[in-house]
């Protein structure tokens, strides 16, 4: 059974990463990407019944399943929830399409509860149990051997009823049976099983073998396995136990998720108590599974379903000459490695700490926690671009960076020409004038080429120091480019700017001797421009102080023109 994610649909809510119990959706790539780690996923159907966009496809052994149906000596274990899906059509129906499509035999999945309930039953009544870790999911004893060992010696694990009506169905009818097995919650990989599929890819068979369900007898065509059941509830729960614990009892208890593990642990290892019979699994099991329906009409199947059972069985319906064994032979995986606490705690420094000096938690990205998310991308499953604290602030770095010069610290041209265009509108409005300065080092390329490009850009600090010292602080003050600045000088006329040129100019003067240079190796010539808006001019304010500068060049430099 493969869970894949349909690129076209997704847009990437993160509506799947939310409820995956096992973080196995991966986030990568530019747009980004969503995809599905097989080795984490446990084919819990959460993000399926989550995603708002029905990108979340699942597909079972549906080619296997078709050839092993073309070649007419298959068996078909056919959960009872397919009472459900396949409504209105009644269950006779549904098995006589079963056998049109070409199955040889038609089983209802009542013998494998019945295995299963009846070694639970056993294990329960022949050992004084303080606690009995009851749990046919491997993903559960695979977090139990992993991360609570200690709750081991209380874990009965027993096979998933499918498998063990596998087993049941290969020692009665013969070892070279093909078993093909159709429900809700997909069974894991196993030897005992030669295709699982769900019920929508058993319609797909169907429709490829040319067979109708509705048009079907509502009768069975040919004798049916047994149905009824006689010691088991749905999922291989003994009846005796739900009968025995009816009500509300501390000995009995019906855990779903991994979730519960920590505090099941915790209570049976430290504070020694009994809890009695546990039933665990990591999602909810047929009717509950999140692949069989939305959950409004969770209580409408189980009428359906109740409905559709037929009498309780009086006496065992398990033939008991069939020997099969239910053990648990869970295949457990290998653990991926956990993440570099190196890296973890690089892409935590990168999120950065709230306001109030704790980590956000905010969930944007999927997850609960920082702490959480960065294990998850120190992994490689998902990507900063998940998280918004840290999109915000790269982008508040992306716009500082668009306002502020790096070398210098002085503004950019960008905010020079927005500010110049809002100074001239200003001075249209209140009638005052400004001034613009335009300074250029002279012989800065020699200098460069002397002393190297480093030194150079010691110099340029240093200018760009001075230039901020000299100035106010609603004056502006902008990196033109290479070795060119330009000062606006607000509310300034010309014989002001003219002042502050010539303070500017000895000022840089004094820079190169402060950083060690000849007298007169570091100069500065300097453009004047006003604008007043009773005299407006249609040229550039910045083409007239350039040209200014020109003429102060012209003169013999390091002066103001």
């Amino acid at each position: 059974m493969n869970f894949l994610i349909d690129a076209e649909a997704c847009v990437a809510c993160l509506a799947c990463v939310r409820v995956c119990p096992t973080d196995a959706i991966a986030v990568a790539g530019e747009a980004p990407l969503l995809q599905v780690v097989d080795e984490l996923c446990i084919r819990c159907g959460q993000c399926y019944a989550a995603c708002p966009h029905s990108a979340v496809r699942v597909n079972g052994e549906v080619g296997r399943a078709l050839a092993a149906a073309a070649q007419g000596n298959a068996t078909l274990i056919l959960s009872p929830e397919a009472a459900a899906h396949f409504y209105p059509a009644t269950p006779e129906q549904v098995i006589n399409a079963c056998y049109e499509a070409g199955f040889r035999t038609v089983s209802r999945g009542v013998i494998g509860d019945e295995l299963v309930a009846a070694e639970y039953l056993r294990l329960w009544e022949e050992e004084p149990w303080g606690t009995l870790i009851r749990s046919t999911d491997p993903v559960v004893v695979d977090t139990i051997r992993a991360q609570f060992p200690e709750l081991v010696p209380y874990l009965a694990p027993v096979t998933i009823p499918a498998v063990a009506e596998a087993r049941y169905l290969r020692a009665r009818i013969g070892r070279g049976v093909t078993v093909v097995y159709a429900g809700l919650g997909p069974p894991p990989a196993s030897a005992e099983l030669d295709a699982t599929v769900t019920f929508g890819d058993l319609e797909q068979i169907f429709r490829a073998r040319g067979v109708s369900v509705l048009t079907q007898p509502s009768f069975f065509a040919r004798v049916p396995e047994e149905r009824r059941r006689h010691l088991s509830a749905a999922g291989g729960m003994p009846l005796a136990l739900l009968e025995e614990f009816r009500h509300a009892n501390a000995r009995f208890r019906i855990v779903r998720g991994l979730g519960s593990l920590g505090a099941i642990a915790r209570a049976v290892s430290v504070d020694r108590m009994d809890l009695g019979f546990v039933d665990i699994l990591s999602y909810e099991g047929a009717l509950d599974h999140p692949l069989s329906g939305p959950k409004e009409e969770l209580y409408w199947r189980r009428a359906l379903l109740a409905s559709t059972e037929p009498p309780r069985s009086r006496h065992p319906v398990v033939d008991a000459t069939v020997v099969a064994s239910v053990g648990a032979t869970f295949d457990i995986r290998p653990r991926i490695a956990p993440a570099d606490p190196e890296a973890v705690a690089t892409i935590l420094k990168a999120i950065g700490l709230g306001p109030n000096g704790r980590p956000w938690n905010c969930g944007a990205c999927g997850f609960d926690t920082c702490q959480r998310f960065a294990e998850i991308a120190a992994a490689g499953r998902a990507t900063l671009r998940q998280c918004t604290p840290y999109q915000e602030r790269r982008a508040e770095e992306a716009q500082q960076a668009a306002a502020v010069d790096i070398l210098t610290g002085l503004s950019t041209y960008r905010v020079l020409r927005d500010r110049l265009a809002f100074e001239v509108e200003r001075s249209r409005r209140n009638g005052e004038r400004f001034a613009v300065l335009f300074l250029d080092l002279d012989r800065f390329k020699h200098v460069n080429d002397t002393f190297g490009h480093e030194a150079g850009n010691d110099i340029l600090r240093g200018v760009a120091s001075e230039i901020r010292n000299a100035v106010r602080a609603s004056d502006v003050a902008a990196r033109y480019g290479g070795d060119e600045f330009v000062v606006i000088l607000t509310r300034t006329d010309l014989a002001g700017a003219t002042r502050v040129a010539e303070a500017l100019r000895a000022g840089i003067e004094g820079v190169g001797r402060r950083l060690g240079y000849s007298a007169g190796l570091i100069t500065v010539s300097v453009g004047l421009a006003e604008f007043d808006p009773k005299q407006p001019s249609d040229g550039d304010l910045l083409v007239t102080a350039d040209r200014a500068l020109y003429r102060a060049k012209a003169a013999g430099r390091n002066l103001v023109a």
